[in-house]
């Protein structure tokens, strides 16, 4: 039988491209027989950091995933927006045009069966109904992440008013969720703008699809599983079959012969916590000095990946950022690592012991899997709502409060890691609830389990369509 292909379309910067990597390896391995599958990218006009690297990566050790690089759109010859979301969204509205072309080419010599799309490509269902193409939307989050997205609409709404203007200590309730306030919100999302509107545009499109995938397991979030199974987070339309098919996330494996790997190696079992903030987590030169600090002061073995702030130094200089002879200081029981480590090679090492993370929902789950504790430092985008769900409802992980200007003090610092690495009250417990998520996690994805079988109901959905019906 002739095998169709499948495209994935990630569309929006690393976060976005990883996770539907592991969507095509699962393809691949459940459905190879009968689809192929091809990647389509187009390189950001912000938010690119690691975006190449990846992409090469991607190439080097999927050799049986086609990835293919969309030219870049046109100019439409306008003064682009300052605000980068804002850029970004014009500029993922603006590759329907390269992306129509790429898929009508490929279907001159193959049968396109279904695209997935990012949840930030919803202009790309245009095309797909033009070229009578299937099409499922690949939600870079969670189950509540998909809650609290489908219900932004209806939300925005009822109250009658920008987000903004309600004020940031406002607590909006949605089903199937915990409660979060104003200040929880994405930033996109807060005021009337154009990248506002845009999103509020792809959230109301969103149930349009054949369905949707979410990068999750259900004892992970079940409250929000039945919420969106019983039709609640979209008011008076119907929610397209959403599946379930987490955690997808990297095997590891990059980061052999890397230097924190050998350094973990020499640590005590459980002994080093591990700060990382994700491709775009940078702090400026006061905040980097707090953090150094309370490291120092905590008396904790650490890992801590440091990216160079816009304007900082080069790279492979970080350390010229933080206090004089921190290095010297912690030598032997610390380790400062410039822009990127391993992190899935990190966390699944013996040596760690905790995870300080910004909570993109990619590094939450990888955190979930590897059975660690988590103290949560939300930074941009959608992450102080993954903290909200990591801490009321996962129970998963704590907070690392920032002071009333905005600032994590040394002394916060100093104080969380000691917390959770010395067992402390209610330290203990959450490391038994983080072991018992990681086997959970391990059961979703077995035979019979539900993940699995989430996911084998999608491929069944798809090989059932009709494929692509307009060239």
């Amino acid at each position: 039988m002739e095998k169709t292909t499948v495209v994935l379309y990630p569309g929006a910067g690393v976060g976005h491209l990883a996770p539907m990597l592991e969507l095509a390896k699962a393809l691949l391995r459940h459905a190879g027989d009968q689809v192929d599958v091809a990647i389509v990218v187009v390189e950001p006009p912000v938010y690119a950091d690691g975006f190449a690297a990846t992409v090469a990566r991607a190439k080097a050790s999927n050799a049986s995933v086609a990835c293919h690089v969309l030219p870049p759109p046109a100019s439409d010859g306008g003064a682009e927006p300052d605000d980068p979301l804002t850029r970004l969204l014009r500029f993922l509205r603006a590759t329907n045009a390269p992306l129509r072309d790429f898929l009508r080419a490929l279907s001159a010599s193959r049968r396109v069966q279904a695209i997935v799309l990012d949840m930030f490509c919803a202009g790309a269902l245009d095309v797909a109904a033009d070229l009578g193409l299937p099409a499922y939307f690949h939600f870079a989050s969670g189950a509540a992440g998909l809650a609290y997205f489908l219900g932004l609409p209806a939300m925005r709404a009822s109250v009658g008013t920008s987000f903004a203007e309600l004020g940031g200590s406002t607590v909006l309730s949605f089903p199937g969720v915990p409660p979060l306030t104003v200040a929880d919100l994405p930033q996109g999302v807060l005021n009337d703008s154009e990248a506002c509107r845009v999103i509020m545009g792809a959230a109301a499109r969103m149930p349009d699809a054949r369905g949707i995938l979410i990068n999750s397991f259900e004892s992970l979030e079940p409250r929000a599983m039945r919420a969106l199974r019983d039709g609640l987070c979209v008011p008076g339309r119907a929610t397209p079959p959403v599946y379930c098919v987490g955690p997808m996330v990297s095997p590891g494996g990059d980061g052999a012969g890397h230097e924190c790997l050998r350094w973990l190696d020499a640590q005590p079992d459980r002994s080093v916590v591990f700060l990382c903030f994700g491709s775009l987590g940078t702090f400026p030169k006061r905040q980097l000095e707090e953090i150094a600090v309370g490291l120092e002061r905590s008396g904790q073995r650490f890992l801590w990946v440091v990216r160079s702030p816009p304007g900082g130094p080069p790279a492979d200089d970080v350390r010229a950022l933080l206090p004089a002879g921190f290095a010297e200081r912690t030598e032997g029981r610390g380790l400062v690592v410039a822009s990127w480590a391993p992190q899935v090679d990190v966390l699944r090492h013996r040596a760690a012991g905790a995870f300080v993370t910004h909570c993109g929902w990619n590094s939450t789950l990888e955190g979930v899997v590897a059975g660690l504790p988590l103290l949560c430092w939300p930074l941009y985008a959608e992450q102080r709502m993954n903290k909200v769900r990591i801490v009321e409802e996962m129970k998963l992980g704590v907070e690392v409060r920032r002071d009333g200007e905005g600032l994590v003090t040394a002394q916060e610092v100093e104080a969380k890691v000691r917390w959770v690495m010395q067992d402390s009250d209610g330290a203990r417990e959450l490391k038994e609830r983080a072991e018992a998520a990681r086997a959970r996690a391990a059961e979703a994805l077995a035979e019979g389990g539900p993940s699995r079988a989430a996911f084998l109901e999608f491929v069944l959905d798809l090989l059932a369509s009709e494929g692509m019906v307009n060239v």
